[in-house]
């Protein structure tokens, strides 16, 4: 089991067909490296200069999270060395500066930190905000309640 996972949350992983590993060991074996956490102070620079050393060279980071989540000065590095490639849709800072040499490598791609807001998921944001008000005002429980343990997990 790895660290701070319950049991429940590895048997679901292992029950969809997956491996649950420590980030070390995951970061050592992936060809992609995928963001989905939140912004917090346990999260800020998770991934650093150490741990894009563990990153396959050829590897791609993509970053549709939180900017904070990635030391930006340690990863400038490793893709003007052409190390590894990068798809960023947030950044820390946001916007970069114009300085940035990642708005010039071919080896990233930034986006102006749209990933969860184009074609039909605005509406189905919207709607799911409209259903929970709705709700609210009809004196029904949320159907996605925002609780004091999933602020953990939120991007």
């Amino acid at each position: 089991m790895t660290a701070g996972v319950s049991r429940a949350a590895t048997a679901e992983v292992v029950s969809a067909g997956a491996e649950p590993v420590v980030l070390a060991e995951g970061l050592r074996r992936a060809d992609v490296l995928s963001l989905h956490a939140p912004s917090l102070p346990e999260t800020r620079h998770m991934i650093g200069e150490a741990e894009l050393g563990m990153l396959r060279p050829g590897a791609t980071l993509i970053n549709t999270a939180r900017g904070a989540l990635v030391d930006t000065a340690a990863l400038e590095r490793v893709c003007v060395a052409g190390r590894l490639d990068a798809i960023l849709d947030v950044t820390d800072p946001e916007p970069l500066p114009a300085s940035s040499p990642l708005y010039d490598l071919p080896n990233v791609l930034l986006t102006p930190h749209v990933a969860g807001s184009l074609g039909s998921e605005t509406r189905r944001m919207a709607d799911a905000a409209l259903t929970e008000l709705e709700r609210y005002g009809a004196g029904l429980p949320p159907q996605s309640p925002v609780t004091r343990e999933s602020l953990v997990v939120q991007a």
